[in-house]
C-alpha cells in the first residue's frame, strides 16, 4: 500500500508511568532464578502504573505531547483513533475521553481499536488513508496499555504500561510515508476470554510461527514493495515483548545490531502492548537526522504485522525538544516492592 498522495507524521509523543519494579522483586516471590530471567528475557525492569493511571491517561499524556510536537489547534484534528488491549471500560470508548482531553471534539469521528499489540499501528494506517484521501486534515493515533499478567506467570516479568501517539498530516512532515504492508491470519497465540482478567499465550508457540512469521513477511512484503533492502534503512524497529525477539528477527531479516539497537526500550520499561512499536519508533525520532529512513514492524497476537517506511524530514530538529524526549520518562523512575506493585495492578482481590 502505497499512499498516492503526501502524507506522514506531523507530530509524535509518548508517556511511561515513573513507577518500576525489578526483575529481581518478582523472582524473588515466586523463587524463579532472576539472573535466569534476566538472560532469558533480556529485560532488567518494567513499569507500573500507579492506582490512577490507566490506559486513557496514558493516552491523553502522550497525546499532548503530539500536539506540542504538531504545533496545530486540537480542533483541526478529524478523527482519534486509540488501540489498546486493556481499556478503562468494557463498553465506553477511551478515544472520547482523549479527543474531549485535548480539545479535539465534538466536530471529529473517534473509535476504539483492537488488535493486541498492533492496534496502535492499524491507528495510523486508518488515519493515513484518511488524510490521504482529502476527508482530513489531521488524524491521531494512539496505541497505549497497562498490560495484565497473571502472578506468577512469566509474562508478569515484562507486561507493562506506557503508550505513544502519532499525528498524521499531509503539511509539515516530521516524517513522511513510503508505503505500509501487512501481513494476517489467524494464529492464536495470546488470548483473554470475556470475563477473565489475565490473558493466556501459547508459550514458545507465541514465537514461532507466531511473531517471527508475521514480522518477516510484513518487512519482507514492504522492502519488496518499495524496491529496498535492510541496506537503505538507517533504523529498523519491531515490536518488543522483550529484549530477544526484536533483537533476533532483525538478525533474520538482514539488519545489523547499530540499525536496531537505538529502538530497544523493553529491557526499560518492559513490554507496553500497543504502545511497544510505537515506543521504539519515539526513541529512533528522538536521535535520527534529516534525511533517515525508518523501518517499523508491529506485531499483535492473534495474529498480525503492519510494517511502515518512513523517511525524516528537515523539521525534526525543530520539533523534537518541543515536548519530552522518551528518554526522559525511562530515567525518571521510583522503584516499588512487589506488594506495592501488586496494589498498584489491583492483583489483591476481595
Amino acid at each position: 500500500m502505497i499512499p498516492s498522495e503526501k502524507v506522514g507524521i506531523v507530530g509524535y509523543g509518548g508517556y511511561v508511568p515513573r513507577y518500576r519494579i525489578k526483575v529481581e522483586e518478582i523472582a524473588a516471590v515466586w523463587g524463579d532464578d532472576p539472573e535466569a530471567i534476566k538472560s532469558g528475557l533480556m529485560i532488567e525492569e518494567k513499569s507500573v502504573p500507579s492506582e490512577t493511571e490507566d490506559s486513557a491517561t496514558i493516552a491523553v499524556e502522550a497525546a499532548r505531547n503530539a500536539l506540542a510536537r504538531a504545533g496545530i489547534d486540537p480542533s483541526e484534528i478529524g478523527a482519534v483513533y486509540v488501540g489498546s488491549e486493556s481499556p478503562p471500560y468494557a463498553v465506553k470508548p477511551t478515544a472520547t475521553i482523549v479527543a474531549e482531553a485535548i480539545g479535539a471534539t465534538p466536530e471529529m469521528t473517534a473509535a476504539d481499536y483492537e488488535f493486541a499489540c498492533k492496534a496502535g499501528t492499524a491507528a495510523i494506517q486508518t488515519c493515513s488513508g484518511l488524510v490521504a484521501s482529502g476527508m482530513i486534515d489531521y488524524g491521531l493515533a494512539i496505541g497505549a496499555d497497562t498490560a495484565q499478567g497473571a502472578p506468577g506467570d512469566p509474562l508478569e516479568y515484562t507486561a507493562a504500561a506506557g503508550g505513544a501517539a502519532y499525528i498524521v498530516g499531509r503539511e509539515n512532515l516530521v516524517a513522511e510515508l513510503e508505503g505500509t504492508y501487512s501481513y494476517t491470519t489467524d494464529t492464536p497465540d495470546f488470548w483473554r476470554r470475556e470475563g477473565q482478567p489475565y490473558p493466556r499465550h501459547g508459550g514458545r508457540f507465541t514465537g514461532a510461527p507466531a511473531y517471527f512469521k508475521h514480522i518477516v513477511n510484513a518487512a519482507r512484503g514492504l522492502m519488496e514493495e518499495l524496491d529496498l533492502s535492510p541496506e537503505d534503512f538507517d533504523y529498523a524497529v519491531f515490536h518488543q515483548p522483550n529484549g530477544k525477539f526484536p533483537r533476533k528477527v532483525a538478525k533474520m531479516l538482514g539488519f545489523e545490531p547499530d540499525q536496531v539497537e537505538p529502538s530497544i526500550v523493553v529491557d526499560k520499561v518492559g513490554n507496553t502492548y500497543s504502545g511497544s512499536s510505537l515506543l521504539g519508533f519515539h526513541a529512533v525520532l528522538d536521535v535520527a537526522e534529516p534525511g533517515d529512513r525508518i523501518l517499523l514492524v508491529s506485531y499483535g497476537s492473534g495474529a498480525g504485522s503492519d510494517a511502515f517506511s518512513f523517511v525524516v524530514t528537515d523539521r525534526i530538529e525543530e520539533v523534537r525538544d518541543a515536548a519530552p524526549r522518551l528518554e526522559e520518562y525511562i530515567e525518571d523512575k521510583v522503584y516499588v516492592t512487589y506488594g506495592e506493585y501488586a496494589k498498584m495492578k489491583k492483583k489483591l482481590k476481595f
